[in-house]
């Protein structure tokens, strides 16, 4: 078959061998013929931006192809000479031309993986530029079309890169206002390393490497994905290569707009240190080339460790942040859900000291959702789900995720309480989990009931040991948030007012007080604990944030006090009004204002012995609720459009 080079821009519209196939073709796209030395000649379809940025989208126009009919185009923009590669594409072309003339859509032909095609009713395939018409070198580019409308698009970064990741991460960061994208890969390269034999690998010095596990770790938890390994090896590069098999991969990941990877697998390479000094050696020379890497190719140490508690792992990354904490998340298993919260508590007491525990990702459509929601709310960790698209539980995203993407986040890694450091939460039968946070002016202690399952010795995986376990009680206090003096500040006399997320009960918390706690199995309560502040004569104040908030006393920014003269009516001297506690000599009365920053919207509250004058929002006066009962001061935040924003609020009385 030969293509002749009747192909054409005419009238804005593409014609090709006299049949318009777009129309309304855009005065920037340009067509450019082959030179016709091959079988076939064809024709380059370009595009002339008026400024330079890093992703292009070019209309080509609108499809003039009936539905039951399709325009097969196959590119590749190579080297210097495009116009070879064309006709070598042209001779696949033929020698495949009959899969093409069947008219239902067909999976692509092998031929197709090293070159692009596009039919006008379907979608299209991805082709690597080098050196394109434009003299921008390092641009791929892809063609799609989706029935009514084709686009041209042109992505400069790598030169060797394939555009899809970048499409993605493009879209993401454009389109959907993701604003960091992580990538995943295994501390070997994937679970099994990297292939070996495969071409382009030979400077790094790959070779199979088997794995040899320790009689304690096989004695705990035998693994058949091990055992595997253990038969067939795994891929393995040469430790004193790793660093360029790093550089290189992050280096395209960066290039592709990726700000950071969580990397995998780690505790696998102690098991493959024969032949390379050791377990010790091998971990200290990969730990060293990854964090090099990170630090050369992303900003910011984008780096998220798993899979990582073997001993050297931990102590042979220097500057990796962020470390997982806990088991996988198991949304079908129901004996894992209370040991997955109790086993990160306790697992942060030692990692909290050296790394940022992450919680894991849970999903928020769940049985279980709250009760993980609750625990990464209090676990001072970034917050992300895996849920499956479409099933989703928005109500309780709000409580964790502000409108603008961002999170209260508390100040500390989450840890259990003092009283709780002795007990086993999960199996002992008796004790509730207790985990401490602070926030920039409070503190929070959320309660579990994690009884029931653990790990099985004799069955080697978590199992429900308890089908039904017990309602349980404890107690809270002030005392169990372990640094909530330094949170308060000197001139704090030790009284509190708690805040109960679940139940919305506002208690004013004596010195020395708890506060009984009684909870099932699978049930939380989170409780914020409010230092509580004399504001002027006989008015205590306590600030508590977005109510409807995980963390809600998270919100708060800033707190400040500022004592006035002149705000209120004058009384004689000596007369005490409920609405003027404080008075000085010379008619003049003594006012507070309470001032605020407050992040995010919603509902805000706090305590107050006494009901203010006004409320003002950003200089806006606003309403307010005040129940006497409880002393509760309500008024609403609204949402704002800025990102981070905070809310200046005046409370005056």
């Amino acid at each position: 078959m030969t293509i002749t080079p009747q192909i054409s821009i005419n009238n804005s519209n593409l014609v090709v061998h006299g049949k318009t196939i777009l129309k309304n073709v855009p005065e920037n796209i340009i067509l450019t013929p082959g030179s016709g030395v091959g079988l076939a000649t064809g024709a380059f379809i370009g595009a002339t931006a008026s400024h330079s940025k890093s992703f292009h989208v070019f209309p080509m126009g609108d499809n003039a192809v009936q539905v039951n009919e399709r325009l097969y185009m196959v590119y590749m923009h190579a080297g210097t000479n495009p116009f070879e590669v064309i006709n070598q594409a042209v001779k696949a072309v033929e020698k495949h031309m009959q899969s093409f003339r069947h008219r239902e859509k067909k999976k692509m032909p092998s031929f197709l993986d090293w070159f692009g095609w596009c039919t006008w009713d379907a979608f299209y395939t991805d082709v690597t530029a080098e050196g394109v018409e434009d003299g921008l070198n390092g641009f791929a580019s892809r063609l799609t079309g989706i029935k009514e409308n084709t686009k041209f698009q042109k992505s400069g970064k790598d030169k060797d890169q394939a555009p899809g990741l970048q499409h993605v991460v493009t879209e993401a960061k454009e389109h959907h206002n993701v604003k960091f994208v992580y990538v995943w890969h295994a501390l070997a390269g994937y679970w099994g390393g990297v292939k070996p034999a495969a071409a382009g690998m030979e400077h790094y010095d790959t070779a199979l490497a088997y794995p040899v596990q320790s009689p304690g770790v096989l004695g705990n938890q035998p693994d058949i994905v091990m055992d595997s390994l253990g038969v067939h090896g795994l891929g393995l590069v040469h430790p004193k290569k790793v660093f360029n098999f790093y550089n290189e991969l992050h280096g395209y990941l960066a290039s592709c707009g990726v700000d950071g990877v969580k990397v995998d697998v780690q505790n696998i390479i102690e098991t493959l240190g024969a032949g390379h000094g050791g377990r010790v050696s091998i971990t200290r020379s990969y730990h060293q080339a990854l964090e090099a890497s990170i630090s050369r190719n992303f900003a910011d140490n984008g780096c998220i460790a798993c899979m990582c508690h073997n001993t050297d792992g931990l102590y042979s990354a220097k500057t990796t942040a962020v470390v997982r904490a806990s088991d996988d998340f198991y949304p079908n298993d129901p004996a894992s859900h209370t040991i997955h919260i109790s086993s990160v508590a306790y697992n942060t007491l030692f990692l909290g000291e050296i790394m940022q525990p992450d919680w894991d990702m849970f999903h928020s459509l769940h049985p279980a959702a709250e009760y993980h929601g609750a625990a990464r709310a209090v676990g001072g960790c970034a917050i992300y789900v895996s849920d499956k698209p479409g099933h989703h539980n928005f109500n309780l995203l709000k409580k964790l995720v502000l409108p603008d993407g961002s999170v209260l986040r508390a100040k500390l890694p989450g840890r259990p309480t003092r009283d709780c450091l002795f007990v086993d939460p999960a199996r002992d039968g008796t004790s509730l989990l207790k985990v401490w946070n602070v926030n920039k002016f409070s503190g929070m202690v959320c309660v579990f009931n994690c009884q029931g399952a653990g790990w099985c010795r004799i069955t080697k995986k978590t199992r429900i040991h308890d089908v039904s376990p017990g309602t349980l009680s404890g107690s809270i206090c002030a005392d169990d948030v372990d640094l909530i003096g330094q949170v308060a500040g000197a001139d704090w006399n030790g009284e509190t007012v708690v805040y109960a997320h679940k139940s919305g009960e506002l208690i004013r918390l004596p010195v020395g007080a708890s506060l009984p706690v009684t909870l099932k199995v699978l049930d939380y309560e989170l409780y914020h604990f409010c230092p509580l502040m004399e504001i002027a004569i006989g008015v205590s104040f306590a600030p508590v944030g977005l109510l409807d908030m995980f963390n809600s006393t998270g919100a708060l920014e800033q707190f400040n006090i500022h004592k006035d003269l002149d705000k209120l009516p004058e009384l004689p001297i000596g007369v005490v009004s409920s609405d003027t506690p404080i008075l000085l000599g010379e008619n003049k009365s003594l006012a507070a204002t309470v001032v605020l920053e407050v992040r995010g919207c919603g509902l805000f509250g706090a305590y107050s012995s006494q009901p203010p004058l006004t409320c003002t929002v950003d200089s806006e006066e606003t309403s307010f609720n005040y129940n006497s009962e409880i002393g509760l001061l309500t008024l609403t935040i609204p949402v704002t459009q800025v990102e981070m924003y905070r809310w200046l609020v005046e409370i005056q009385f």
